[in-house]
């Protein structure tokens, strides 16, 4: 049985697999097995991933006959796994060569059940920036809450928003295995699988060393214009609010639904505006105005003045709160080039 097990999902990624398996096979830490889950690609990288896995017998393939999106490919994974820790890597993005070896000696040192680390954002540019995770430490179940579930539960609009990153963390399988932890969705899956498991989890080590190289992909799905996001918003709503039942996080944070509901309305009007809408300008406006008229939107609107955005988030809620649905509308036309 291998210490970690490395989850990567592979769709249409032909030009960005081989870098992302070379990461992992140069890893100073060797006990690990890499579990590809071909998710239904029809580009050449199935056939990619099966050469991959004849070079190395620490690589393991499984072919989705249909795209079935990023939660079922993850959850494959998970459930043929058979390691102690869990490692998730997307497949456009890299790690350092002593990510894995850093991250399970400091788990070992600690005896945490979880590690995290640092990051690199690597700018479409060419440059590169880092981000912590939290400051470098040992935190205690109180600790995990205060600094990772109650970010994600309710404090989604002051700058910097917690990034709901999962692949900036060694998680233990156990903990995944005995509370049923999965995935689900296409958007916002990954903020629901770190409460869930954060709710479990008792003991985290943070390394301030940036040990992940994670590609800002200007093509990525959060960039693009999705026709069903309110319905799968809604899904997402419906799901923490069993979270923060369950886990009695209520408390903590009572007007968590509000502040949710504002950073869900600024996606979905960034989304409306995005490219790839057949939508004209004026059926985006009258979406906009009717996503500010739901009972949900409207009662954030109503009891919660976002402050601390960026400044383009800040002057779009502004205009939200103003109702100036006109203006907002020419400043995306501005933004977009629409």
């Amino acid at each position: 049985m291998p210490s970690i097990s490395v989850i990567v999902p592979v769709y249409q990624a032909k030009d960005f697999l081989r870098g992302c398996v070379d990461s992992v096979r140069e890893q100073t830490f060797e006990d690990w097995e890499l579990l590809l889950v071909d998710d239904g690609c029809t580009d050449g990288s199935s056939e990619l991933c099966d050469r991959l896995a004849a070079e190395e017998d620490r690589v393991r393939v499984f072919h989705v006959r249909k795209n079935a999106g990023v939660s079922k490919a993850r959850n494959l994974g998970l459930r043929e796994a058979s390691s102690e820790a869990i490692a998730f890597l997307d497949v456009d993005d890299r790690y350092e060569p002593q990510a894995l070896e850093t991250m399970w000696c400091l788990r070992r040192q600690t005896e945490a059940d979880t590690v995290g680390c640092a990051h690199l954002n690597l700018l479409p540019g060419g440059g590169q920036a880092p981000e912590l995770l939290l400051p470098a430490g040992i935190y205690d179940k109180q600790g995990i809450r205060e600094g990772i579930v109650y970010p994600l539960l309710g404090d989604r609009l002051k700058v910097p928003v917690f990034n709901g990153f999962i692949w900036r963390y060694l998680f233990s399988a156990s903990i995944i295995r005995k509370a049923g932890i999965t995935f689900e969705g296409a958007y916002l899956e990954d903020e629901l699988f770190l409460m869930e498991y954060f709710c479990n989890a008792h003991k985290l080590a943070v390394t301030e060393q940036p040990l992940y190289r994670y590609l800002l992909n200007p093509n990525s799905a959060t960039h693009k214009y999705m026709k069903d996001l309110m319905k799968v918003y809604d899904r997402f709503m419906v799901r923490k609010e069993a979270l923060a039942k369950r886990y009695n996080l209520e408390e903590a944070r009572p007007q968590w639904r509000e502040y949710t509901n504002w950073a869900g309305l600024l996606i979905a009007i960034g989304n409306e505006y995005a490219k790839g809408s057949t939508k004209t300008i004026r059926q985006r406006q009258q979406a906009v105005r009717e996503l500010c008229a739901r009972p949900d939107m409207a009662r954030a609107i109503a009891q919660v003045q976002p402050e601390g955005l960026s400044p383009n988030k800040q002057m779009v809620a502004n205009f939200v709160r103003g109702g100036h649905f006109f203006m907002l509308t020419q400043l995306y036309r501005l933004k977009n080039r629409i």
